[in-house]
């Protein structure tokens, strides 16, 4: 994909940052992608949701990669379906973790997780922070719903780019998603309902800012012999300079650079998997398919 994965964008150094409107928009293209495999006939529960399994085209449209993990939902009568323990440490949801029902429920709470990345600019488990800050959720859901502690802990590279009522609203969303007890979730559906009317908040936002995959900045970022040469062609032949609000570029150069398919993982962090019904052998554990890419939604 021209834009590689989310994980890239939001943990390694390779942009300078992620705008918050970027941020929403493949916040909601991610969440149609569940929501259409938990609507079909037979759902699919995605059952691996993280970033590294978000990719990204030029446009910035999220795209779901590596299906390895992937299960058929429950049918009819059934409220779950019962399945070895697998995924990647952080992103689990907890009721997953202990008893091994797998329920649409838990892509949420996996949504969540990645959400909250999306927020703070954190991985979901960082060691070489303090101790109490390892597992992320554990640490920041307490304080997304007290705006101050939010304030002081949302991704600074965000600074000036949201309104505190959108903030709020995917704090609150994000809270909701990570609730402990499952049918205290919302479905993927609603989630994307929620999202959807944060588009008109964050659209005025999101036109004042410059993208592409290696860059995004303000306009007040723009390099100062841009802004000179604007300034003289604006000037009027009586010599007097006229100022005017400068808009983003129509159509930002993209600069992209195709990486060998990691299959969806981080080669800086290799997926972990849990298997608390089967700590024998190695041969016996599932082996995800390879697929390199699986498009869901191009929003």
């Amino acid at each position: 994909m021209a834009c590689g994965s989310l994980e890239k964008h939001l943990f390694r150094r390779v942009c300078l940052t992620m705008p918050w409107s970027t941020r929403m928009k493949i916040a909601l293209g991610a969440a149609k992608g569940l929501a259409f495999l938990h609507g079909a006939e037979r759902p699919i529960i995605y059952r691996d949701f993280k970033t590294s399994n978000i990719l990204l085209d030029a446009d910035y449209n999220a795209k779901l990669s590596d299906f390895g993990l992937a299960k058929e939902g429950p049918m009819g009568d059934q409220t779950h379906v019962s399945t070895r323990v697998m995924g990647t440490y952080g992103y689990a949801a907890p009721e997953y973790v202990m008893t091994g029902h797998l329920t649409a429920r838990s892509d949420v709470f996996g949504f969540g997780v990645v959400l909250l990345e999306m927020l703070i600019g954190r991985k979901a488990m960082d060691n070489s922070r303090p101790s109490r800050e390892h597992n992320l959720v554990e640490w920041a859901r307490p304080m997304l719903v007290h705006n101050r502690k939010l304030l002081k802990i949302i991704d600074p590279r965000m600074e000036g780019q949201y309104s505190n009522r959108s903030l709020q609203k995917v704090a609150s969303l994000a809270y909701q998603c990570l609730s402990q007890n499952p049918k205290g979730r919302p479905t993927m559906c609603q989630v994307v309902e929620t999202l959807e009317n944060l588009q008109d908040l964050t659209e005025g936002i999101g036109n004042m800012l410059l993208q592409s995959c290696d860059t995004a900045v303000t306009l007040y970022e723009v390099p100062k012999e841009t802004l000179a040469s604007r300034r003289d062609s604006s000037t009027s032949a009586g010599g007097k300079e006229y100022s005017s609000k400068t808009q983003g570029e129509n159509n930002p150069k993209v600069y992209s650079q195709r990486t060998k398919p990691t299959k969806g993982r981080s080669k800086s962090e290799p997926p972990k998997e849990l298997q608390l019904y089967s700590p024998s052998s190695h041969s016996n554990r599932l082996q995800p398919q390879p697929i390199d890419e699986f498009s869901m939604y191009d929003t």
